[in-house]
């Protein structure tokens, strides 16, 4: 059988359910591309309270989805800004859930810096904010030491350099050598219980040393712990780790440093004597030695990668859609806010038209007109009725019987007050008023002629 892995596409033709494609397709492309590495620019950042980072890595042409899970992200997640160019070490893969096609990453480092030395930098300049490499704390060597302790590895060319080099120039100094690992996983833990056994010995001075390497095979003595141990002794400390161009924590926190270990103990030792050259000759073969050790080891490892198959990956795969989940929650949740935050302003807005202040205002208006119109009915009302009544009391005037009394004419009243309209009203011999226009007379009935006297109108 082929173990060509496309070969696959033409001899299953199965129907396939798309939760079957999407791994059949995960599986392939993290066969076929098990460790690559990318360049590109961060865009798009995630950092999810699970610890993991998701990410867009692009380029001008091109884009990849990106997820740095916790255990590879501890180192970097508060250093990554959108924007940033970095280099990318991973598998390619195929996140089931939603088919997208991503690279999982297991390395991350600045384009063109690793990420050894951005932890570096940041350990650096959190120490130096903090005080411990100011050069007013720093303890002054010994003029004249008697006892020194060595904090190095018991083995290899350092501690015999060391040796030498006091033997040649200061051999009634005694040496104690406490032993440590200087490279390793067990190397950080045995230094630090080294210094603290010989910061109690009482010795004139400590010399921490250590061989030439790679900044890998140096972290050790760039670990905050070890850092703060060194501060905290109460004897004085040259640190002589590493080549003359290698640089650690550990020399900046030291009180001295040199720039080997063997120059250490030139510091230490009355006289200087110059033996650089075979020094440099030494450090220059272990380095190679090394460096040639780790890239054996490190084309082994990534074999054995190649062929391990990880039970992480279906927690990794659940664990992104958790992170994927929770996301679009935030997402969902901060859009429903804004649309309940719409509305409720909204409803503000309404509330706010529908005051009683402003009914009572518009009522108010509409009172003052219906007023105003009021008093101009009433005036032209009572106008209507001023003429009215003067014609009425025109036309009443016209008939009034003052009038008529004016004109010449007389009213003749009895006694009873009752108007005598004809003569057999009357008797002879009874009293009789007489009204007039202006006055009254009192007359008394002497004769009452039934038929009337015709006067004519135009007698004088």
């Amino acid at each position: 059988m082929t173990n060509d892995p496309f070969s696959r596409l033409s001899v299953n033709q199965e129907v396939l359910t798309v939760t079957q494609l999407n791994r059949c397709a995960r599986t392939m492309l993290e066969e076929v591309f098990s460790g690559v590495w990318v360049v590109g620019e961060i865009s798009n950042l995630a950092k999810p309270a699970s610890g993991h980072i998701y990410f867009t890595l692009k380029d001008h042409d091109a884009q990849i989805r990106c997820a740095l899970f916790r255990q590879n992200a501890l180192r970097v997640r508060e250093v990554l800004r959108d924007g940033s160019s970095v280099k990318a070490y991973g598998k390619v893969s195929l996140f089931e859930g939603r088919g997208d096609y991503q690279l999982i990453i297991e390395r991350l480092e600045p384009a063109g810096d690793g990420s050894l030395k951005l932890a570096f930098e940041l350990l650096q300049k959190k120490l130096s904010e903090e005080g411990l490499f100011a050069a007013e704390i720093k303890k002054t060597l010994p003029a004249h030491p008697k006892r020194i302790g060595i904090v190095t590895s018991p083995t290899g060319a350092v501690i015999r350099d060391i040796i030498s080099v006091f033997k040649r120039r200061a051999p009634h100094i005694e040496l104690v050598l406490i032993p440590t690992a200087v490279q390793g996983k067990e190397a950080t833990f045995q230094i630090l219980k080294a210094l603290a056994l010989a910061d109690k010995q009482q010795f004139d001075a400590i010399i921490l040393a250590r061989g030439g390497g790679s900044l890998e095979d140096l972290w050790c003595f760039n670990e905050e712990a070890v850092a703060r141990a060194i501060a905290d002794c109460e004897t004085p400390i040259v640190s002589g780790v590493g080549h003359e161009t290698d640089v650690t924590i550990a020399d900046f926190v030291s009180d001295v440093r040199a720039p080997t270990p063997s120059a250490a103990a030139e510091l230490l030792a009355p006289h200087h004597q110059d033996w650089l050259f075979t020094l440099k000759q030494l450090q220059q073969r272990l380095e190679r030695s090394i460096r040639q050790s780790l890239t054996q080891y490190q084309i082994k490892i990534e074999g054995l990668l190649k062929r391990l198959r990880s039970p992480s990956q279906q927690l990794q795969q659940q664990t992104q859609r958790v992170d994927d989940l929770e996301l679009r929650l935030v997402r969902s949740f901060q859009q429903q806010r804004l649309t309940r935050q719409s509305a409720l302003n909204q409803l503000e807005s309404r509330l706010l038209a529908q005051h009683p202040q402003k009914r009572l205002q518009t009522i108010a208006q509409q009172l003052n007109t219906a007023e105003q119109r009021l008093l101009r009915v009433m005036q032209e009302k009572l106008k209507y009725l001023r003429i009215h009544l003067t014609t009425q009391v025109q036309a009443l005037q016209i008939i009034s019987p003052l009038a008529t009394l004016e004109r010449g004419y007389s009213i003749v009243l009895s006694e009873r007050k009752e108007v005598i309209q004809s003569a057999n009203q009357t008797t002879v011999g009874q009293d009789l008023t007489v009204k007039l226009s202006k006055g009254e007379l009192k007359v008394r009935v002497i004769d009452n002629q039934l038929d009337p006297v015709n006067l004519s109108l135009l007698d004088g």
